[in-house]
């Protein structure tokens, strides 16, 4: 399914560049859907994209919450930005989004790793999301 890959991809540049600007990335989302419209050289923003980014902006405290309580050794400022990102778009997708397979967020995460990080970063990402989906049932909550 490369649509769904791309729109990972994307979604996780929108999340990496609203980290290193400060900005909210429902802002970031927006710039990007603008420039795709008033830019041939901007590639669209798939609706998958979207509800990515907006996931994630609806449940932002409680992903980084999870990410803080389960990074073993790794405090979320002191994690890669890259990293981080990563993170906080699988933890999205493995607890909110129902209809994507587990395994698939997984692997998808660390295939972004592996293109965007570091060498050690893939099993990190693994381990911490793999983490993440054996207390999947235990996790889902409603923010305070």
């Amino acid at each position: 399914m490369a649509a769904r890959n791309t729109a990972r991809k994307r979604a996780f540049q929108i999340l990496f560049e609203g980290d290193q600007r400060g900005a909210d990335v429902l802002t970031v989302l927006a710039d990007w859907i603008r420039h795709s419209r008033t830019d041939t050289r901007q590639p669209p923003v798939s609706e998958y994209t979207m509800q990515l980014v907006e996931g994630y902006a609806q449940h932002t405290k409680r992903i980084d919450e999870l990410i803080a309580q389960y990074a073993v050794g790794w405090t979320l400022d002191r994690m890669p930005v890259v990293d981080r990102n990563i993170l906080r778009l699988g933890a999205y997708e493995l607890i909110w989004v129902d209809e994507t397979p587990d395994a698939v967020v997984l692997d998808e995460m660390v295939q972004l790793a592996k293109e965007f990080s570091t060498d050690e970063s893939p099993a990190f990402v693994n381990g911490l999301l793999g983490r993440l989906k054996d207390l999947k049932p235990s996790l889902r909550r409603d923010e305070s």
